[in-house]
């Protein structure tokens, strides 16, 4: 992984440059420096609005007593997109662009998944193949809702004894016994 970060920060500079002296041969050199200067406004302007969409729905999730797995990983391929918009070059700016942008999120939020998943083999809780912000349960329950309970952050940090049948954040509990399903068919 370290290999492939400074692969990563040797080509990337030369890639760039390239590009560059390339689309300036094209439409000159004006208009290029012009193109790149329009890409870092429209950029920042897009930063600003999609982080503060990011950080409402993270401070959402939490107000909620949600885990905010999926708001969480939108606050960094925001930041992550940012800082590529924020480097000068085309290449940058369009990898920056698919991890910013609303509609070309969702894939890089799957892909960070996916590389999550792998890099964190068996740690991952759900279903094989799932991240930690989409595992769910067999009846579709958010897990981090089944175990912070229906009323969300509840009485967690007040002090307060929960209730007969409230479990110690506020949630409903359900008494039951867990049993394993070799065949993953619903009991």
């Amino acid at each position: 992984m370290v290999g492939l970060l400074i692969l990563l920060f040797l080509v990337t500079p030369v890639v760039e440059i390239f590009v560059i002296i390339q689309v300036g041969q094209r439409i000159g050199a004006l208009a290029t420096v012009a193109l790149l200067v329009a890409e870092s406004a429209l950029g920042a302007w897009l930063v600003r609005k999609e982080g503060r969409r990011a950080w409402e729905a993270l401070r959402s999730a939490l107000g909620t007593g949600r885990l905010p797995g999926g708001e969480l990983a939108d606050a960094a391929l925001v930041l992550v997109g940012g800082t590529l918009l924020l480097t000068p070059g085309f290449v940058t700016d369009i990898v920056g662009f698919f991890l910013i942008l609303p509609l070309t999120r969702p894939l890089a939020r799957r892909a960070l998944g996916a590389i999550i998943a792998r890099r964190a083999g068996s740690l991952v809780v759900g279903r094989p193949g799932s991240t930690p912000w989409a595992a769910t349960s067999r009846a579709g329950t958010s897990r981090a809702n089944m175990s912070w309970g229906r009323r969300g952050a509840g009485r967690r940090g007040t002090g307060e004894t929960p209730r007969p049948g409230e479990g110690p954040h506020g949630g409903e509990v359900i008494e039951g016994e867990v049993v394993d399903d070799p065949e993953g068919g619903r009991g």
